[in-house]
This record gives C-alpha cells, sequence and structure tokens, in this order.
C-alpha cells in the first residue's frame, strides 16, 4: 500500500502521530507521496529516521528561527536557504536514493508537480516554499513551490505515478492550499484537524502527535 501525506500548516506533529500509529500496527509502505509538511516527515521518516528523532529535531527550535530574510522581498518574504542547509546534513542527496519510492508534491510553472527523482533537499524544501512568504528553490533547473498551493494530497498525480496501487492517505484538515476535487472512493483515509502552529511557535507539539494517534488508531482500527 501506498502513503500519501497531505501538506498542512507546520503540522509536523500531525504526521508523527500518524506515522506512529501505522508503526503500532506493523505497517510498511510500497510508497510514499509527500506533500510540504508531509514531505519534509515523509523524507527523513523514509531516510530511516526514528520517529523520536524526527519529532526532537522538527520541534526543538521555532521555524522563524530556521529561515533566513529574503534580499528581495518581492519574490518571497524569506529564503528557503538555511532550510536546504540543514536538510542536506539530513537527508540522502537523490530522491531515488531512499530505501522506498518517494515523491515531493510541488508547484513549477504554475501546474502541480510530483518530483521523483533529483535533488532530495531542495525538493523538500521547495515544497514547504508558501508563495509570497518564501522564494521559490530552483531544483534541477526548475523553479518550485509549495505543492499544496494546487493540491494538497496529489491523488492525481500520484495515480498517473502509481497506476492500480492501493493508497493510505493522511489529510490533515486544511489551513492554506488547495484540496483538489479528485475521486477518493479507492483510498483509505485518515483525518486529523488542523496543527494549529504558527511561524514562531508549534504549540503543543507533543499534545498534537498524541492526539493524531489517536485520531489514526480509531480510523485505522475502523
Amino acid at each position: 500500500m501506498d502513503l500519501l501525506l497531505s501538506s498542512g500548516f507546520l503540522a509536523f506533529a500531525r504526521h508523527l502521530g500518524f506515522l506512529r500509529a501505522l508503526e503500532a500496527q506493523g505497517t510498511v509502505p510500497d510508497a510514499v507521496v509527500g506533500t510540504s509538511s508531509g514531505a519534509l516527515v515523509g523524507a527523513l521518516w523514509v531516510a530511516g529516521w526514528p520517529l523520536d528523532k524526527i519529532a526532537a529535531e522538527l520541534s526543538r527550535q521555532t521555524p522563524l528561527s530556521q529561515v533566513g530574510w529574503s534580499w528581495a522581498p518581492w519574490r518571497g518574504l524569506w529564503t528557503m536557504e538555511p532550510v536546504i542547509r540543514q536538510l542536506r546534513q539530513w537527508l540522502p542527496e537523490k530522491i531515488e536514493s531512499l530505501r522506498v519510492p518517494f515523491a515531493v508534491g510541488v508547484v513549477t510553472q504554475n501546474q502541480h508537480r510530483l518530483l521523483t527523482q533529483g535533488s532530495l533537499p531542495q525538493a523538500v524544501a521547495a515544497s514547504c516554499a508558501m508563495p509570497y512568504v518564501f522564494q521559490s528553490v530552483l531544483v534541477d533547473g526548475l523553479k518550485c513551490q509549495d505543492g499544496g498551493v494546487l493540491d494538497r494530497l496529489g491523488v492525481d498525480a500520484w495515480r498517473r505515478w502509481r497506476p492500480g496501487k492501493k493508497g493510505l492517505a493522511h489529510w490533515v484538515d486544511r489551513t492554506a492550499g488547495k484540496d483538489s476535487a479528485a475521486d477518493m472512493s479507492d483510498l483509505q483515509v485518515v483525518r486529523t484537524p488542523r496543527s494549529g502552529a504558527k511561524f514562531w511557535s508549534l504549540g503543543d507539539f507533543e499534545g498534537q502527535q498524541v492526539e493524531a494517534q489517536k485520531c489514526a488508531t480509531q480510523s485505522l482500527g475502523d
């Protein structure tokens, strides 16, 4: 079964809680699609990081402390360069070198796209780069930004990439971005609430995980 992790405003803890429920049930995905916060958590998880380590690193600093001011604010208030440098220390260089197939949802040239090859740190950073807030990120020659702007889950793109595969989607309630009108009748979907996080505070990170894990455990059990 393939796993789809939606965008969600700084919803790292929500995805971690969902993944804790999956691990408790022994579920191992055949492939993973991640967008925005789902791309970041998903990439670290697929790269082999334990969930406790992901939680510790992502909650250690406020999001604002990890980005840089832009010298061209008309292109975005902040730059993702510090994030890219950090991701290069955490992640393999190439998407295709991960242990399972992985796809990152981005928007490039005003179109939604899944990146399945190329620079993993830059692709993940681009998927988190909200337009107007962050500058676009150059990924193998393409200017890319947050895929959630056009499609928070990337269901149709996933079907084109992995035709005929079964899927399980973690769909964090929308704060921003767009939920597409894709047919989801053949997908198992777990819904969890918005994170309530802010750029200057991730809020009750542990509480968000616990709540998401309970939601996922009940939904998967049903």
